[in-house]
């Protein structure tokens, strides 16, 4: 499955909290959530590029599916 080209930060952010994750803070653009030992970097940008949206989900841990689902 392909990853959608229109995520911006803040609907990435919202679909990692749906999949476990936990803000821990921000710093300038960059959200930065926890999950047990993972944690996932997400700038806040308009839209987030296609190279930067997989890095973050393989950061994750999860498939595309399972991403694009919680989206």
């Amino acid at each position: 499955m392909k990853l959608p080209r229109d995520v911006n930060g803040s609907a990435a952010v919202r679909a990692l909290h749906r999949l476990g994750f936990v803000t821990r803070r921000q710093t300038g653009s960059h959200v930065i959530l926890r999950q047990d030992a993972r944690t996932v970097v997400v700038p806040m940008h308009k839209p987030i590029k296609p190279g930067t949206l997989r890095g973050i989900v393989e950061q994750a841990g999860v498939t595309v599916e399972e991403f694009c689902a919680a989206l």
